[in-house]
């Protein structure tokens, strides 16, 4: 019973990610045609445009930019960790059969892309660019499969969100280990704490939304201010946040059912359109049992999902997308084409040949309804790797505008030749 009230309706979840992908994609070209436009300097100009505040010896002003990717993506990360708790507690990757196939492809679409791009590497210098073609993007990815419709099973959608879940873990840990740096310690201790702290309440069942906010934002600082990535410090308090009801979802109809004869068994005022004192104070009640019915996780999953697909990640896309495409500069071509080549190459081979060997060695199972026809589509698909992609890049070559703008690049080049493969793929095998 839990698990039917607290699961997040998959087809809301797809038609969500789905539209955000269109929206992705169209912030994407208005990036693009603005920074190439006779504009193009205003684009500059409002990303590095500083904002903040000071506060005696504290100070915190930033680019308009770094207030998008370290605080609005913290929440978008934050979103991931509740989806990832979720997942792991009640979802489509809750026990080892469940998650064994999305599991096996995500490890080969993650380590696959790393070979290669290593391999492929000629330059000392872009080493440290690895982790950049590991990721998929699901907004996009569902976005591609959402154009064909009824042609592709649902199991074929439900494969590709649990891998693509278990592709951001990985993301998140390369993060948090391999792009963090000159780490103090003792801020990353104090925060530390502090989710402990919050966890504990949770525990306890002593979960307050009124404390944990501004714990939260103290939580964020500290990361801020520590050399880890404040973007970790979102899903490490997703773990805080409680799954479970305070009240039993069966006490909730009987207590609903009788609240529901109150209201109606009250006589209303003379005015029909007013309701009497005994009516509001019913309404009063049943305004707090919902509030207590309701998972705390699950609502703030709700809630933040749709300004995530819909105002955070395309406000990430404007805000780094835009790359000024000009012969005249100095490119790095082979490191360009390397991105390209290891997001589309390396996670198609990597998704589809750990997919293969992982049921022929009968470790794991085809979901219900897919072929092999099928799994290369998704493979080719995977490589699509935006915003997580953009977002490591930015991470790994911080202040070296012309390396990053090259990468970007990569990315939209190996990103778009693997949509468009991907959808090609499944449109013929899907008929």
């Amino acid at each position: 019973m839990l698990k039917q009230i607290l699961r997040t309706p998959l087809q809301k979840f797809i038609k969500v990610e789905s539209f955000s992908g269109i929206l992705l994609f169209g912030a994407t070209i208005i990036a693009l045609l603005w920074v190439n436009s006779p504009f193009g300097h205003y684009y500059n100009e409002l990303w590095q445009l500083k904002l903040g505040f000071s506060f005696h010896d504290f100070e915190l002003r930033k680019p308009l930019i770094l207030w998008v990717n370290d605080g609005l993506m913290a929440i978008f990360f934050f979103l991931i960790g509740l989806e990832l708790k979720r997942e792991l507690l009640i979802g489509e990757i809750n026990s080892i059969k469940k998650a064994s196939f999305p599991l096996i492809a995500a490890l080969g679409g993650v380590i696959v892309p790393i070979i290669v791009y290593l391999v492929l590497n000629q330059n000392p210098e872009t080493v440290k660019g690895w982790g950049i073609p590991m990721a998929t993007d699901i907004a996009f990815a569902l976005a591609i499969l959402s154009l064909l419709g009824k042609r592709v099973p649902l199991s074929l959608k439900i494969f590709l969100t649990a891998f693509a879940i278990i592709d951001d873990i990985a993301a998140v840990l390369v993060i948090a280990i391999f792009y963090s740096v000159s780490i103090k310690w003792m801020l990353i201790l104090y925060a530390l704490l502090l989710v402990l702290f919050l966890g504990f309440l949770t525990i306890k069942g002593k979960y307050s939304k009124e404390l944990s906010i501004p714990v939260a934002v103290i939580v964020w600082l500290l990361f801020l201010k520590s050399g880890i990535h404040p973007t970790i410090a979102g899903v490490l308090l997703a773990f805080t946040i409680p799954i479970r009801q305070k009240v039993d979802f069966s006490l909730f109809s009987d207590m609903l059912s009788s609240i529901s004869h109150k209201i109606i068994g009250e006589k209303s005022s003379e005015n029909e359109q007013i309701l009497s004192k005994d009516q509001l104070v019913q309404i009063e009640n049943l305004e707090e049992l919902t509030a207590e019915v309701r998972s705390p996780l699950q609502y703030l999953e709700h809630q933040l999902h749709n300004w995530s697909a819909y105002f955070i990640l395309p406000v990430f896309a404007l805000a780094n997308a835009g790359v000024l495409i000009d012969t005249k500069i100095n490119f790095d071509y082979a490191l360009m084409f390397n991105i390209a080549f290891s997001l589309f190459v390396g996670k198609f081979v990597g998704v589809a040949l750990a997919s293969y060997l992982g049921v022929k060695l009968k470790i794991t199972e085809l979901p219900k309804g897919v072929n092999f026809k099928h799994i290369l589509g998704i493979s080719a698909i995977a490589g699509v790797g935006f915003t997580m992609s953009i977002f490591i890049d930015n991470l790994a070559f911080a202040g070296d505008t012309l390396r990053i703008d090259t990468i970007k690049i990569g990315i939209i080049i190996g990103s778009v030749i693997a949509g468009i493969v991907g959808f090609f793929i499944l449109k013929l095998v899907s008929k």
